[in-house]
């Protein structure tokens, strides 16, 4: 696990720098039982996962593995948006830029070195960032599924990516988001919707696709954690006050077959992601085994079919992207 420098939003605590086997603080400390039980990360089938103290109906990891899936997928956003981390018209004095559900910290970080002047917060259900990162940057632990407790009007940028799955609520993550951003300021929320489709007809030739597909739909709704959020995206930016919205949505691909070499070199990092999960029973294992319970022996047929269907070249598949930002009147 890498070394860590969060805070514990809540009340205010930091959790030392260390790995967590190694943080071992006096009995008598008043934040040992804070820091000790945020550190006691769930293991299922040799992965990790955040701590017991939050939900246990999150299914995404927090080991090495996920972190550097979640680098690479903000390595084909940005190539996605031709270098940029985001959207939304920031102004190169942005004061205070907050990223949520931060995962390993590397927007954050990027956006610490864009914007030196910025003071840059990221948040996450675990302390699983690096400490090597610019001065101007912080982690702390927080669930934004609960009331935040930051002050009314005080982030200048609030950034929103690749939660779906996560929130049970986007209504009271949008609202919230609405009471801490400042008049003027704006949000940007970017989700993929991961319903796996083509336009010529040949996702068809590989049927896994739709049981993939209702992997995702049905476990969303056992979860009641939605995996399809691209109309809440709007809907709930809208309801929660904010105006001058944009929509963006992009096709993602699914492998290296688009002639342009730019989108053929996004679907190939995708891909990756994809076969990362499936070699390291990542959330679709917890789907399918404990989630929905469908029957175990299937399973391995299923991530055989998955492997096959990721690198069937004759297959156009592809997955889309929406980005929305909006801003607070002023």
């Amino acid at each position: 696990m890498r070394p860590i420098r969060p805070l514990v939003r809540s009340r205010m605590l930091k959790v030392p720098s260390h790995t967590p086997r190694a943080n071992k603080l006096p009995s008598g400390s008043s934040t040992t039982s804070v820091s000790e039980s945020i550190l006691e990360y769930r293991r299922i089938q040799g992965r990790t996962y955040h701590a017991s103290k939050f939900a246990n109906d999150y299914l995404f990891p927090n080991d090495d593995q996920q972190l550097e899936s979640i680098d690479i997928t903000h390595h084909w956003l940005t190539l996605l948006l031709d270098g940029k981390l985001f959207l939304a018209p920031i102004e190169k004095d942005v004061q205070n830029v907050l990223d949520v559900g931060t995962g390993s910290g590397i927007w954050a970080i990027d956006i610490g070195d864009q914007y030196p002047s910025a003071n840059v917060v990221g948040t996450d259900l675990s302390p699983c960032q690096p400490s090597w990162v610019p001065p101007n940057v912080r982690f702390e632990i927080d669930d934004a599924n609960e009331a935040w407790t930051w002050e009314n009007d005080h982030f200048n940028f609030i950034h929103i990516r690749y939660l779906f799955g996560a929130i049970p609520d986007w209504y009271h993550l949008f609202a919230e988001a609405y009471r801490c951003c400042s008049p003027g300021g704006w949000i940007e929320s970017a989700e993929a919707d991961v319903r796996i489709r083509s336009d010529d007809g040949t996702a068809d030739l590989e049927p896994v696709w739709e049981t993939c597909n209702k992997m995702y739909e049905e476990g969303g709704k056992a979860l009641g954690r939605d995996f399809f959020v691209s109309d809440l995206q709007v809907e709930g930016l809208k309801k929660a006050g904010f105006s001058n919205l944009k929509i963006v949505d992009y096709k993602i691909p699914i492998g290296g077959w688009p002639k342009d070499p730019a989108m053929a070199e996004i679907g190939r990092f995708v891909q990756q992601t994809l076969e990362n999960d499936l070699e390291a029973k990542g959330y679709s294992y917890l789907l399918w085994n404990e989630v929905l319970q469908w029957p175990k022996d299937e399973y391995q047929l299923f991530l055989m079919q998955m492997r096959q269907a990721l690198r069937n070249r004759k297959v156009h598949s592809y997955i889309t992207m929406r980005y929305v930002y909006g801003q607070k009147p002023e």
